[in-house]
């Protein structure tokens, strides 16, 4: 699959999208600062982890676990690549991140302690803490999940089918909740289709859920794009999560001029909405970097953008994530 220019520079914004929603969001996250009409969001850094002015949170953290992986060639539907992200997963939790989500950490914790007993399967392992935490607990469908899936939809841009399996399968090394899948699903499909196409269409994947969810959310959807955007607050399940970010997308307009300043215009209002700032607009900078591009991303916001993993004796910032984006493209291409 030939991919031009234009079709990495969209699939590179996908990964800094992500990164830039996420350090945009951190400081108004559960309404710690209010980002009232009118303002503009700032990197000031802050948030529940007291993180340093442009550090990105767990929500690109856990995505850059999977682009890791992808950037291999792994297919990631398969045990080898969902043990590797696993490990992933596990690595960052060791480096003892400064904020991590309750059910993220519950399974992670618990993985650890079973690999401790001498258990082997890291992927098995974690889908089945995942499993068990979702039998235990009736609301289970967090946004953990969603928030770090726009890698996956750059593993497997020319296979829609393998990409809904995939985003499936990621997803429940977490989120068993089928919900949870669901989101992750429609979101890989839509950002697939603004990388290749360079359009949004957030209701292509429907055809890929299981029919008997598949009518409920497509009215989820439409109140998306109708409905109050602060309606959709709070967000920490995923389905409101997802309709914070849709909203945040489709209700902005396009400039007629400057089309691609849509793009920060979006992440301005997906952190209005408020509750988990960060997370919404890591969700809806992955599918506004994947229309637009990384060049459409302010070149402030670019530079200052950093955070997990450090690489060598400094955290990983924007370059990072563009050379990531590139080993994906390489793979891809082969």
């Amino acid at each position: 699959m030939h991919l031009s220019p234009t079709h990495f520079d969209r699939a590179a914004g996908v990964l800094l999208g992500t990164a830039v929603g996420d350090a945009l969001g951190v400081p108004y996250e559960f309404d710690r600062i209010v980002l009232r009409a009118g303002e503009e969001a700032q990197m000031l850094g802050g948030g529940l982890g007291n993180f340093a002015p442009g550090e990105w949170s767990d929500d690109t953290s856990m995505a850059v676990a999977i682009a890791e992986v992808a950037a291999t060639g792994a297919d990631l539907t398969t045990d080898d690549a969902l043990d590797a992200i696993a490990g992933n997963c596990l690595r960052w939790l060791d480096d003892g991140p400064p904020d991590i989500g309750v059910q993220t950490s519950h399974v992670l914790h618990a993985t650890r302690d079973r690999l401790r007993t001498g258990e082997q399967g890291l992927g098995r392992i974690m889908r089945e803490e995942s499993q068990k935490y979702a039998d235990h607990r009736p609301r289970s469908a967090g946004n953990g999940a969603l928030m770090r899936t726009a890698p996956v939809a750059l593993a497997h841009l020319d296979k829609r089918d393998h990409l809904a399996e995939a985003a499936r399968a990621v997803a429940s090394l977490t989120h068993a909740d089928p919900l949870a899948g669901d989101s992750c699903v429609v979101w890989c499909e839509a950002i697939r289709i603004a990388v290749l196409d360079g359009r949004f269409d957030i209701r292509a994947g429907l055809d890929l859920l299981p029919t008997e969810r598949a009518a409920q959310w497509s009215r989820w959807l439409d109140a998306a794009a109708t409905d109050d955007p602060k309606s959709f607050n709070p967000n920490g399940f995923t389905v409101s999560a997802l309709q914070a970010a849709a909203a945040a997308i489709m209700q902005t307009p396009v400039p007629a001029d400057t089309p691609s300043e849509h793009f920060q215009h979006s992440l301005h209002n997906a952190i209005r909405i408020g509750h988990d700032t960060d997370t919404v607009a890591a969700i809806a900078g992955g599918l506004l970097g994947g229309r637009w591009g990384a060049e459409a991303i302010p070149a402030s916001w670019r530079s200052d953008v950093n955070g997990w993993p450090t690489r060598g004796d400094r955290p990983s910032d924007h370059q990072d994530l563009v050379a990531l984006a590139a080993q994906v493209r390489h793979i891809i291409e082969q």
